[in-house]
Protein backbone atom coordinates (compact mmCIF):
# COMPACT_ATOMS: atom_id res chain seq x y z
CA UNK A 1 0.00 0.00 0.00
CA UNK A 2 1.14 3.55 -0.78
CA UNK A 3 0.78 5.98 2.13
CA UNK A 4 -1.01 9.12 0.95
CA UNK A 5 -2.74 12.25 2.25
CA UNK A 6 -5.82 13.78 0.60
CA UNK A 7 -6.06 17.55 0.16
CA UNK A 8 -9.33 19.43 0.79
CA UNK A 9 -11.44 20.29 -2.28
CA UNK A 10 -10.31 23.38 -4.20
CA UNK A 11 -11.23 24.98 -7.55
CA UNK A 12 -9.89 22.99 -10.49
CA UNK A 13 -7.14 24.65 -12.53
CA UNK A 14 -8.30 23.01 -15.77
CA UNK A 15 -12.08 22.62 -15.78
CA UNK A 16 -14.42 25.43 -14.78
CA UNK A 17 -17.01 24.68 -12.10
CA UNK A 18 -15.13 21.55 -11.00
CA UNK A 19 -13.52 20.93 -7.62
CA UNK A 20 -10.26 19.02 -7.40
CA UNK A 21 -8.66 16.93 -4.69
CA UNK A 22 -5.12 15.59 -4.75
CA UNK A 23 -3.51 12.50 -3.25
CA UNK A 24 0.01 13.35 -2.02
CA UNK A 25 2.47 10.52 -1.35
CA UNK A 26 3.60 10.39 2.30
CA UNK A 27 5.86 7.34 2.00
CA UNK A 28 9.50 8.47 2.14
CA UNK A 29 10.66 5.03 1.03
CA UNK A 30 9.21 5.78 -2.42
CA UNK A 31 10.93 9.15 -2.75
CA UNK A 32 13.77 7.87 -4.93
CA UNK A 33 14.31 6.93 -8.56
CA UNK A 34 13.05 3.34 -8.26
CA UNK A 35 10.09 4.33 -6.09
CA UNK A 36 9.08 7.10 -8.45
CA UNK A 37 8.98 4.69 -11.39
CA UNK A 38 6.48 2.59 -9.42
CA UNK A 39 4.46 5.72 -8.64
CA UNK A 40 4.42 6.77 -12.31
CA UNK A 41 3.08 3.32 -13.14
CA UNK A 42 0.24 4.02 -10.71
CA UNK A 43 -0.67 7.41 -12.15
CA UNK A 44 1.31 9.73 -9.89
CA UNK A 45 3.46 12.68 -10.96
CA UNK A 46 6.18 14.86 -9.42
CA UNK A 47 5.99 18.54 -8.55
CA UNK A 48 9.13 19.63 -6.73
CA UNK A 49 9.63 17.23 -3.82
CA UNK A 50 5.97 16.18 -3.82
CA UNK A 51 4.42 13.32 -5.78
CA UNK A 52 0.68 13.60 -6.38
CA UNK A 53 -2.32 12.20 -8.25
CA UNK A 54 -5.77 13.70 -8.81
CA UNK A 55 -8.46 12.02 -6.69
CA UNK A 56 -11.70 13.87 -7.37
CA UNK A 57 -15.03 12.61 -6.06
CA UNK A 58 -17.21 13.57 -9.03
CA UNK A 59 -14.75 13.74 -11.93
CA UNK A 60 -12.29 11.34 -13.57
CA UNK A 61 -11.28 13.63 -16.44
CA UNK A 62 -7.54 13.46 -15.63
CA UNK A 63 -5.97 10.34 -17.13
CA UNK A 64 -2.27 9.54 -16.97
CA UNK A 65 -0.84 9.14 -20.46
CA UNK A 66 2.37 7.52 -21.66
CA UNK A 67 3.97 6.80 -25.05
CA UNK A 68 5.82 3.65 -26.06
CA UNK A 69 9.08 5.22 -27.25
CA UNK A 70 10.28 2.00 -28.86
CA UNK A 71 7.19 1.79 -31.07
CA UNK A 72 6.58 5.51 -31.62
CA UNK A 73 6.48 6.71 -35.23
CA UNK A 74 6.20 10.47 -35.89
CA UNK A 75 3.21 11.60 -37.92
CA UNK A 76 3.61 13.57 -41.14
CA UNK A 77 3.11 16.85 -39.31
CA UNK A 78 5.62 15.82 -36.61
CA UNK A 79 8.17 14.96 -39.30
CA UNK A 80 7.61 18.38 -40.85
CA UNK A 81 8.19 20.00 -37.46
CA UNK A 82 11.44 18.11 -36.97
CA UNK A 83 12.61 19.25 -40.38
CA UNK A 84 11.50 22.84 -39.74
CA UNK A 85 13.50 22.95 -36.51
CA UNK A 86 16.60 21.17 -37.80
CA UNK A 87 18.73 24.24 -37.04
CA UNK A 88 18.00 23.87 -33.31
CA UNK A 89 20.86 22.41 -31.29
CA UNK A 90 20.10 20.10 -28.37
CA UNK A 91 22.30 19.85 -25.28
CA UNK A 92 21.82 17.90 -22.05
CA UNK A 93 22.62 19.13 -18.55
CA UNK A 94 22.25 17.33 -15.23
CA UNK A 95 22.00 20.46 -13.13
CA UNK A 96 19.99 23.68 -13.55
CA UNK A 97 21.81 26.61 -15.14
CA UNK A 98 21.58 30.31 -14.31
CA UNK A 99 19.98 31.16 -17.65
CA UNK A 100 16.97 28.88 -17.07
CA UNK A 101 15.03 31.09 -14.69
CA UNK A 102 14.87 34.25 -16.88
CA UNK A 103 13.47 32.06 -19.69
CA UNK A 104 10.98 30.41 -17.31
CA UNK A 105 9.88 33.80 -15.97
CA UNK A 106 9.20 35.14 -19.48
CA UNK A 107 7.34 31.95 -20.40
CA UNK A 108 5.04 32.00 -17.36
CA UNK A 109 4.41 35.75 -17.31
CA UNK A 110 3.77 35.96 -21.06
CA UNK A 111 1.90 32.75 -21.87
CA UNK A 112 0.38 31.65 -18.55
CA UNK A 113 -0.73 34.86 -16.88
CA UNK A 114 -4.10 33.18 -16.23
CA UNK A 115 -2.57 30.17 -14.45
CA UNK A 116 -1.76 29.19 -10.89
CA UNK A 117 2.00 29.79 -11.37
CA UNK A 118 1.59 33.48 -12.31
CA UNK A 119 3.44 35.62 -11.48
CA UNK A 120 6.67 33.66 -11.70
CA UNK A 121 9.20 33.91 -8.88
CA UNK A 122 12.60 32.32 -8.34
CA UNK A 123 11.47 30.51 -5.17
CA UNK A 124 8.38 29.13 -6.93
CA UNK A 125 10.50 27.99 -9.90
CA UNK A 126 13.04 26.22 -7.68
CA UNK A 127 10.32 24.62 -5.56
CA UNK A 128 8.53 23.33 -8.65
CA UNK A 129 11.39 22.16 -10.88
CA UNK A 130 14.02 20.80 -8.50
CA UNK A 131 13.85 17.92 -6.05
CA UNK A 132 15.91 16.86 -3.04
CA UNK A 133 15.46 13.16 -3.84
CA UNK A 134 15.60 13.05 -7.66
CA UNK A 135 17.98 14.90 -9.96
CA UNK A 136 16.19 15.96 -13.16
CA UNK A 137 17.80 15.95 -16.58
CA UNK A 138 17.57 19.28 -18.41
CA UNK A 139 17.31 19.05 -22.19
CA UNK A 140 18.33 22.43 -23.58
CA UNK A 141 17.48 23.78 -27.02
CA UNK A 142 19.59 26.48 -28.65
CA UNK A 143 19.11 28.52 -31.80
CA UNK A 144 22.09 30.60 -32.94
CA UNK A 145 23.67 29.81 -29.56
CA UNK A 146 20.73 31.37 -27.69
CA UNK A 147 18.76 29.24 -25.22
CA UNK A 148 15.15 29.08 -26.45
CA UNK A 149 13.68 26.12 -24.53
CA UNK A 150 14.30 23.72 -21.64
CA UNK A 151 12.57 20.38 -21.20
CA UNK A 152 12.82 19.20 -17.59
CA UNK A 153 12.91 15.40 -17.71
CA UNK A 154 12.88 12.85 -14.91
CA UNK A 155 14.87 9.73 -15.82
CA UNK A 156 14.23 6.28 -14.37
CA UNK A 157 15.52 2.78 -15.18
CA UNK A 158 12.93 1.92 -17.85
CA UNK A 159 11.15 5.22 -18.44
CA UNK A 160 11.34 8.98 -18.59
CA UNK A 161 8.81 11.56 -17.49
CA UNK A 162 8.32 14.86 -19.32
CA UNK A 163 8.05 16.88 -16.14
CA UNK A 164 7.80 20.41 -17.62
CA UNK A 165 8.86 22.43 -20.63
CA UNK A 166 9.30 26.19 -20.88
CA UNK A 167 10.40 28.22 -23.87
CA UNK A 168 10.91 31.65 -25.39
CA UNK A 169 7.50 33.17 -26.24
CA UNK A 170 9.09 34.78 -29.32
CA UNK A 171 9.34 31.31 -30.89
CA UNK A 172 5.70 30.20 -30.75
CA UNK A 173 5.78 29.36 -34.46
CA UNK A 174 8.38 26.66 -33.76
CA UNK A 175 5.93 24.58 -31.63
CA UNK A 176 8.70 24.01 -29.11
CA UNK A 177 6.51 22.08 -26.67
CA UNK A 178 5.72 19.43 -29.28
CA UNK A 179 9.29 19.53 -30.57
CA UNK A 180 10.62 18.91 -27.05
CA UNK A 181 8.44 15.81 -26.67
CA UNK A 182 9.71 14.47 -29.99
CA UNK A 183 13.28 14.89 -28.78
CA UNK A 184 12.46 13.35 -25.39
CA UNK A 185 10.98 10.36 -27.22
CA UNK A 186 14.14 10.04 -29.29
CA UNK A 187 16.27 10.16 -26.14
CA UNK A 188 14.04 7.64 -24.36
CA UNK A 189 14.36 5.25 -27.29
CA UNK A 190 18.10 5.72 -27.80
CA UNK A 191 18.80 4.94 -24.14
CA UNK A 192 16.81 1.70 -24.34
CA UNK A 193 13.90 2.84 -22.19
CA UNK A 194 10.31 1.97 -23.07
CA UNK A 195 7.98 4.68 -21.77
CA UNK A 196 7.80 8.46 -21.87
CA UNK A 197 5.18 9.69 -19.39
CA UNK A 198 3.43 12.94 -20.33
CA UNK A 199 1.46 13.59 -17.16
CA UNK A 200 -2.31 13.93 -17.42
CA UNK A 201 -4.55 14.03 -20.46
CA UNK A 202 -7.82 15.96 -20.05
CA UNK A 203 -9.98 15.59 -23.14
CA UNK A 204 -12.21 18.54 -22.16
CA UNK A 205 -9.18 20.86 -21.86
CA UNK A 206 -8.07 22.01 -25.32
CA UNK A 207 -4.56 22.98 -24.25
CA UNK A 208 -3.91 19.37 -23.18
CA UNK A 209 -4.97 17.69 -26.41
CA UNK A 210 -1.56 17.86 -28.12
CA UNK A 211 -0.62 14.79 -26.04
CA UNK A 212 -2.94 12.38 -27.87
CA UNK A 213 -1.19 13.13 -31.17
CA UNK A 214 1.78 10.97 -30.14
CA UNK A 215 1.16 7.32 -30.98
CA UNK A 216 1.00 4.63 -29.83
CA UNK A 217 -0.01 5.89 -26.41
CA UNK A 218 -1.75 4.40 -23.40
CA UNK A 219 -3.98 5.93 -20.74
CA UNK A 220 -4.50 4.79 -17.16
CA UNK A 221 -8.25 4.17 -16.89
CA UNK A 222 -9.84 2.52 -13.84
CA UNK A 223 -6.43 1.36 -12.67
CA UNK A 224 -5.41 -0.28 -15.96
CA UNK A 225 -3.21 1.01 -18.78
CA UNK A 226 -5.21 0.89 -22.00
CA UNK A 227 -4.17 1.59 -25.58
Amino acid sequence: MIKVALTPPMPCNYLDEQQEQILVVQDDELHNQAGYEVLLLNGFRRSGNDVYRPHCQTCQACQSIRIDAQLFKPSKSQKRLLNKNKQIEMRVSHQPQANYYPLYERYINTLHSDGAMFPASLSQYEGFITSAWLTPTFIEFYLDNNLIAVAVTDVMADSMSAMYCFYDPDHLQSSLGTYAILQQLALTKSTGKKWLYLGYQIDLCNKMNYKVKFNPHERLIAGKWQG
